[in-house]
């Protein structure tokens, strides 16, 4: 059976994404070379991240005709002001629209959408 490695993200500089989302997880950054590198935890799937000069960002909420989102990255955490806090330290902003009050929605480096949520959200 095939074991699940990494969900792969397009950036057009991929080193910065990926100590970005190193920073916010406290997983190990391997930077292979200037157009790909790799976020990992020690143990378990991780992030990858791929140059694309190509690179436009997503759209959230979908638009229609817009270059919209196709996958958003889930993290938990016990603190959810703090982790928003913390992740806009780091550089992201948050999402306009909100859906729900013990999610945030925001927005990477690159535009590429995420969520912080509390456990049971």
């Amino acid at each position: 059976m095939p074991t699940f490695v990494a969900t792969v993200l397009q950036s057009p500089e991929p080193l910065r994404l990926a100590r970005f989302s190193g920073a916010l997880t406290g997983w190990t950054v391997h930077e292979d070379d200037p157009t790909w590198a790799r976020v990992r935890p020690a143990d378990g799937a991780g992030l990858s991240v791929q140059y694309d000069p190509e690179y436009v960002a997503p759209v959230w909420p979908s638009e229609a005709g817009a270059q919209n989102m196709q996958l958003h990255l889930d993290f938990q955490v016990e603190d959810l002001p703090g982790a928003v806090e913390r992740a806009v330290g780091l550089g992201v902003r948050e999402a306009a629209y909100q859906p729900q009050d013990d999610v945030r929605v925001l927005l990477d480096l690159d535009g590429h959408p995420f969520c912080l949520f509390l456990p049971g959200a």
